[in-house]
């Protein structure tokens, strides 16, 4: 009977263990992916692009325009469809830039807020 309980113990650490350890991973992958997303729009951001500008070098790194909204429907309905927990935020940042582009990069989504004169002026990742 006694083997029976070590053996279990065993098994359970070792399966807590393991979850832990995965956990810890998943974690960390999401952290990276999602600081390397937000540093690479945070420098795009310090050099005031504009759409255009953003839009050709942001294609040409492999993103693709997933969203190019005209109007304050159209943007509150790209926000409600791809801004998944952040809509209030989006929102928020839609109404004080007015000019929206959505871009898919690999996993990620970029929401960038552009000015009246087409400059981009914040962002926001949703992954």
């Amino acid at each position: 009977m006694s083997r029976f309980w070590i053996l279990a113990g065993a098994f359970t650490v070792t399966t807590a263990t393991l979850a832990l350890a995965l956990l810890a991973g998943t974690w960390a992958f999401d952290y990276r992916r999602y600081s390397l997303h937000e540093g690479r729009m945070q420098r795009a951001l310090q050099q005031e692009p504009t759409i255009g500008q953003l839009t050709a070098g942001l294609e040409e790194e492999g993103a693709s325009v997933l969203s190019a909204p005209e109007n304050a429907e159209e943007i509150d309905g790209a926000i409600a469809a791809h801004g998944g927990k952040r809509v209030g935020e989006l929102r928020k940042k839609a109404r004080r830039w007015g000019h929206l582009r959505v871009f898919r990069a690999a996993d990620m989504l970029y929401f960038v807020f552009f000015d009246d004169e087409g400059v981009m002026r914040d962002f926001a990742c949703v992954g």
